[in-house]
């Protein structure tokens, strides 16, 4: 099985402009690829209690070459709870994380 991967951007009033430049390099391949559903790129704010919030963002397996541009890191496929799509079709989640289709 393909792997998911990871980057960690830091704190969430800095993480705009890499975030922006991750949707710029990830499009024109989603595009090139015919728009696939499973190629998406997800965001997590987490604060752990923290003033201000930490935003790491996940590559789905489709959106590996998009990671190694960011060099991400190899991690296991995340929880969906609180993810936000960051780039892909609105349409991945059931696709990447199957367990949504149960709760339907």
């Amino acid at each position: 099985m393909k792997s998911w991967h990871f980057l960690y951007l830091g704190d969430a009033i800095t993480a705009a402009p890499p975030s922006d430049k991750i949707r710029e390099t990830f499009l024109p391949l989603f595009d090139a690829a015919k728009n696939p559903k499973d190629m998406a790129v997800f965001t997590r704010n987490d604060s752990e209690g923290r003033l201000h919030c930490e935003v790491s963002v996940y590559f789905s397996p489709a959106a590996s070459e998009v990671a190694k541009a960011f060099d991400a890191k190899p991690c296991e496929r995340p929880l969906k709870n609180g993810l936000d799509l960051l780039a892909g079709d609105k349409n991945c989640w059931p696709i990447l994380f199957p367990e949504i289709k149960e709760l339907l």
